[in-house]
């Protein structure tokens, strides 16, 4: 192997250790929250030694960081990849859909907004700030479509909606479903959407 090739394996296996890395990560959160996860419970989990996790990443701030940039990446190259022939609506229930299956794998672990010391780190991460609101801001222009559409309530703001359908993501509705109505995760899904877009008052016979 050439000495430019030996590099290039290096690369790919620095990348694809970051990567399970991060999948731990994202688990552990889903599992155990911000606070209760350590250091040490990442690299047992990667079955890394303590001071191989840190060449990747120097605190749990950084790696929750990035865990979260990846999350909102992929958010983004979801949107991205929805054909142009979706009405706005069928866009926000797709998207709704791919992000309750993501947290349903355990890969949705939380929202900013319920750890102050998580919403302080994240907003000074220029990376994350740029990306989020790059999200924000598709997902604005996607409500307002479907309001000019008649898909949605013209009256409520959007931003209204669109922190409803946030809150969506990490409700924990879900793990109730699951652990005690004992739902599988194509009923969860369904229930989930249709409290989202449809409410759960009468709806009229057809």
């Amino acid at each position: 192997m050439s000495f430019l090739g030996k590099l290039r394996f290096k690369d790919q296996t620095f990348k694809l250790r970051e990567n399970a890395i991060l999948d731990a990560t994202t688990k552990l959160l889903a599992a155990k929250g911000f606070d209760l996860i350590t250091m040490d419970d990442v690299a047992d989990e990667v079955g890394l030694s303590k001071p191989s996790l840190y060449k990747h990443f120097k605190s749990k701030e950084d790696l929750v960081t990035e865990a979260m940039i990846r999350l909102v990446d992929e958010a983004l190259a979801y949107l991205e990849q929805q054909p142009d022939t979706m009405s706005p609506l069928e866009r926000l229930r797709c998207l709704l859909e791919w992000a309750l299956r993501v947290r349903l794998g355990g890969g949705m672990p939380f929202l900013p907004s319920t750890s102050a010391h998580v919403r302080a780190f994240l907003t000074q991460s220029l990376r994350y700030v740029t990306r989020a609101l790059k999200l924000h801001r598709l997902l604005d222009q996607v409500v307002s479509d479907a309001k000019r559409n008649g898909e949605l309530a013209s009256e409520l703001p959007n931003d209204v909606i669109l922190y409803s359908f946030y809150s969506r993501t990490c409700d924990p509705a879900v793990e109730y479903l699951r652990l005690y109505g004992k739902y599988d995760d194509d009923a969860i899904v369904a229930h989930m959407q249709s409290v989202c877009f449809a409410g759960i008052g009468t709806r009229p016979r057809s």
